[in-house]
């Protein structure tokens, strides 16, 4: 790289974090701005709005210090109370997929669900059964004390029919209908709610009710609070709803279920009848059936979540199921009924395989949960329900060359490696892995079909005049396209099995078996899928299906190399990184991530897509940082480097 190229790629690396540390200045300036507002009664944005600036902030600066800090709802003139028990803030998960890894994490026996409300929290504090104070949110641990128009809300109760003591969390909501009749002038419901609940004469305290869903007793003598047992009026979280059922308070609907996906799915019933609730919800909440207090002391508890409803989320109808082909697989495809999403209107989603057709219980006439991943992919996330008369999805049996198709379930294929689709797809990953420019697929279809190409190796017996004959190409295309083929003459034993297209089998699963050892191709092919199974990172089907592949190519290979057109480099086996091995993290100053990977293989090494036991080096622009993957290379013993230290070892600097 010149000096000039790398003093560019350093300026606009620095640019690129100029404007991103601005970024996470203007995100925590507006997250506390409209946290402000939102605690005063004076919202400017909605939840959603303000949840995408949280978000944002989160995927650019996770560690910020505004995350380990809940916001203040304190205003003037109100007496200050400490609340009773901790009202922190939840994680979040706006899709299955980051529900669903929460679930594998906490690993409840059982989930109860409630409806997670969209208001201002409140904490009434009981004394013997007697309301005494009812506290905002405040910082979580100091609210203000707004009673005299906490008891004019309606489901407040002023006294219990026990002789309880302790705190009942609940969630202040103004009604839709009341909103509707009276209040319209108002953005939506919480706005109203939130300028209502603290006016100093507590007029229109009485159009708003308290919901609640949760509580906490204390040992009068200590204060403490109790641990879920013993003394306490309730055992579980499941006996606690029933015990507020039973005080006479109004309380969130709560649910169990025993499986992860039975939550998915209640939450797109939930969210379908959502328009038709008494009051607004923007997610469900979701714990175990365990009461942990040291848990819930904390700021953010880890054994909860607030499984939100998505930014972008439509239902609609599956009216259909076309199967798209590439190579052996084919996949479902759904068509739904229009639907606008993120600013377009979609009609076509990936279902990825027949497994998550049958999970999701999916057939032609369902409805269906529409969303668009980063705004970008749309995908149906989920099944509302089975109207009558919807019929079942159909899956081919039968590929175009008549081979009966096989069902994994996680992918549906031909088994016939002959199959002219495979073929096809097959030269078409070649000139991709070998990113051979101008070489497109139309043009790949043409010689396929006229019968002048047949495998990988036929590609370097074209000739420029048989090319210039296909319509729009011209003889001047015709060279450059074969001068750029002839080009990449030279490849690493990585990337020509990675060409081959073997089912699942890319560079970075080539270069750990080539790591291991089996560093040339011979190896590679003398090597059985117990050999392989034991190279970290490979495993029995990988092993298994790298040694079918060799075998099955194995004759296509030798052809593409009797034609003396590529040449397989061999392994660097001297060199100032020979046996050592490099991850690398985060955006590099003076190379691309690609770069400095080829380097490491040009002088020896190995690169290594993660932090794992054995690795040498791992590289950083910020060795000292506590980000997670310096923690795991310290556990490990790695030595943690930065960008100017690898470029010194490599003789680059």
């Amino acid at each position: 790289m010149s000096l000039t190229a790398r003093g560019g790629a350093a300026y606009y690396v620095r640019a690129m974090a100029t404007k991103k540390d601005a970024r996470i200045g203007e995100l925590e300036s507006l997250i506390r701005l409209h946290q402000d507002l939102y605690y005063n009664g004076q919202p400017e944005i909605s939840d959603a709005d303000f949840d995408a600036l949280w978000d944002e902030l989160a995927e650019l600066d996770p560690g910020n210090p505004i995350f380990a800090a809940v916001g203040s709802d304190g205003a003037e003139g109100w007496p200050k109370a400490r609340h009773v028990m901790p009202m922190g803030s939840q994680e979040k998960a706006s899709d299955p997929e980051s529900f669903l890894a929460w679930c594998a994490k906490v690993g409840h026996a059982e989930y109860l669900v409630q409806y997670k409300l969209d208001g201002a929290s409140l904490e009434l504090q009981y004394e013997g059964g007697e309301l005494a104070r009812a506290v905002t949110r405040g910082d979580g641990e100091i609210g203000d004390d707004i009673s005299p128009n906490a008891r004019r809300m309606g489901g407040v109760l002023a006294r219990l029919p026990e002789a309880f003591t302790g705190g009942v969390r609940g969630e202040v909501l103004m009604p839709r209908s009341v909103h509707e009749g009276k209040y319209a002038d108002k953005a939506n419901c919480r706005n109203a709610a939130n300028g209502l609940m603290k006016r100093k004469d507590g007029s229109g305290s009485e159009d708003l009710v308290v919901v609640c869903y949760d509580a906490a007793g204390t040992v009068p003598a200590s204060g403490e609070l109790f641990p879920g047992g013993g003394a306490a009026p309730f055992a579980d979280e499941a006996g606690k709803m029933s015990w507020l059922e039973r005080m006479g308070f109004q309380v969130s609907p709560q649910r169990c279920f025993s499986r992860p996906e039975d939550v998915v799915d209640y939450r797109a019933r939930v969210m379908d009848r959502r328009p038709g609730l008494p009051y607004d919800i923007d997610g469900l909440v979701v714990k175990g059936r365990e009461i942990d207090p040291a848990d819930l002391a904390r700021a953010r508890p880890e054994k909860q979540i607030a499984f939100k409803f998505s930014l972008e989320e439509a239902i609609s109808t599956l009216r259909d199921i076309e199967w798209s082909e590439s190579g052996a697989n084919y996949t479902p495809i759904g068509i739904v009924d229009p639907v606008r999403l993120a600013g377009t209107t979609v009609q076509r989603a990936n279902l990825v395989n027949t497994n998550l057709i049958g999970a999701m219980g999916l057939r032609i006439g369902s409805r269906v949960i529409m969303t668009k991943r980063g705004e970008i992919i749309p995908k149906i996330e989920g099944l509302v329900d089975n109207p009558p008369g919807t019929m079942a999805i159909e899956v081919p049996s039968a590929c175009s060359c008549g081979s009966r198709l096989v069902d994994e379930g996680t992918r549906l294929f031909c088994p016939n490696p002959a199959c002219p689709k495979k073929l096809r797809h097959r030269i078409e990953k070649w000139l991709s892995v070998l990113d051979v420019r101008d070489f497109g697929g139309v043009i790949v279809g043409k010689l396929l079909d006229s019968g002048r190409l047949r495998s990988i190796a036929g590609l370097y017996g074209l000739e420029a005049a048989e090319l210039a004959e296909y319509d729009r190409m011209g003889e001047i295309l015709a060279r450059k396209i074969l001068r750029n083929l002839a080009a990449k003459s030279e490849v690493s034993l990585a990337r020509f099995i990675a060409g081959f297209d073997i089912e699942g089998i890319g560079e970075l699963i080539a270069e750990k078996a080539i790591g291991a050892g089996f560093d040339s191709l011979e190896k590679l092919r003398g090597a059985g899928a117990e050999a392989l199974a034991v190279v970290d990172g490979l495993g029995d089907i990988t092993a298994a299906t790298i040694v079918k592949g060799l075998s099955e190519l194995g004759p296509e290979m030798d052809e593409l190399l009797a034609t003396g057109a590529v040449r397989i480099l061999p392994p660097a086996a001297t060199g100032p990184f020979a046996g050592k091995s490099f991850c690398f993290t985060g955006e590099l100053k003076t190379l691309k991530r690609g770069e400095a990977e080829a380097l490491v293989r040009s002088l020896g090494g190995q690169p290594k897509p993660s932090v794992t036991k054995g690795l040498s080096y791992l590289v950083t622009n910020d060795p000292s940082s506590g980000s997670e993957k310096n923690k795991k290379a310290a556990s490990y013993g790695v030595g943690i480097i930065g960008e100017e230290d690898f470029l010194r070892m490599a003789g680059k600097a």
